[in-house]
């Protein structure tokens, strides 16, 4: 079995790593763009580095998936990898906002084991075992139990005309901390509907579903990991009394925009 507090500590301090190069506690940074609308900065590169060396030394067998190394299809040969993005929010880190985590998932045999996230510039620390529940800084978390699709909690910037029943809460840019805001109960439905990769949702996806919450993509179907081609069209995270509603009220734009 995998020494989880050595996995803590590491998530830990990988997040630690992250909030010294943090431009919202006064420190430089080097940034450019990957391609169009697509940041990355010295903090990703430095994290990613970090979590190779210390991961792959905790759990040599593991193979490896992340957003800011090189794909190795040897992973696909693995029963367990790594899934990780060194810094989700990249754009809220950059700009000096604390909507950012560190994000690591174990995944075994094409399911989420063990997710953490390391979130520093809000002091949250969130993490998840399968089977075993979910956390933030200690305290056991229980999702939205909401049966009523109006009103839904969302965070969200702005909510299209067609679901302006809904309630807009406060949106991290981190999909992955939105995500754990259902695990807490901060909120009742996260639904995307673009093409997501999987470093950007094993952990927290794993931390909304022990917390009680239902986790699939826009069309319902249960997440899957360690693909050959690593996306997933939508996310859609909610309290399980109303993710039917949610599914069938985005089913249309669903299937109109992935085809």
């Amino acid at each position: 079995m995998i020494d989880a507090a050595r996995l803590d500590a590491i998530v830990r301090e990988a997040g630690r790593i992250a909030h010294d190069m943090w431009p919202g506690a006064g420190h430089a940074l080097d940034t450019w763009e990957k391609g169009p609308n697509n940041p990355v900065c010295a903090a990703d590169l430095a994290v990613d580095a970090f979590l190779k060396r210390e991961l792959g030394a905790l759990l040599p067998a593991a193979g490896w998936l992340s957003e800011e190394t090189a794909d190795d299809f040897t992973r696909l040969g693995k029963h367990l990898i790594w899934l990780v993005d060194p810094i989700d929010g990249t754009r809220d880190f950059i700009r000096g906002r604390s909507g950012w985590a560190v994000s690591v998932a174990l995944i075994s045999g094409g399911r989420p084991l063990i997710g953490s996230l390391a979130a520093p510039a809000r002091g949250e620390f969130w993490h998840a075992i399968a089977g075993r529940g979910s956390w933030r800084n200690g305290e056991r978390l229980v999702a939205s139990a909401r049966q009523d699709f109006p009103g839904a909690r969302v965070p969200t910037d702005a909510l299209p005309k067609e679901d302006r029943d809904l309630a807009i809460v406060d949106k991290p840019n981190s999909i992955a901390l939105r995500a754990a805001m259902v695990a807490a109960n901060e909120a009742d439905l996260l639904a995307t509907l673009r093409w997501g990769w999987e470093w950007d949702i094993g952990a927290a996806a794993l931390i909304a579903r022990e917390a009680g919450a239902a986790t699939t993509d826009a069309f319902g179907r249960p997440l899957a990991y360690n693909k050959r081609d690593p996306r997933a069209f939508g996310l859609l995270i909610s309290a399980p009394g109303i993710h039917g509603h949610a599914v069938d009220r985005l089913a249309d734009r669903a299937k109109a925009i992935a085809g």
